[in-house]
């Protein structure tokens, strides 16, 4: 997930809830992770948008 939050722009900085080293390495692992375009397409192809509620 952290892969593939990486290499959509503009993020400069996603959230990690780390309470473990293991857990903060596992993070940097995924900056070594580069996703073709095919397997980004595959990801999210089951995404359905929604409408913003609430939002102003």
């Amino acid at each position: 997930a952290l892969a593939w939050l990486l290499q959509k722009a503009p993020v400069t900085a996603p959230i990690i809830g780390a309470t473990k080293e293991s857990h903060l390495e596992s993070a940097v692992t995924a900056l070594k992770v580069k996703l073709t375009p095919d397997e980004i397409a595959s990801l999210e192809e089951p995404y359905v948008p929604h409408a913003v509620v609430g939002a102003l």
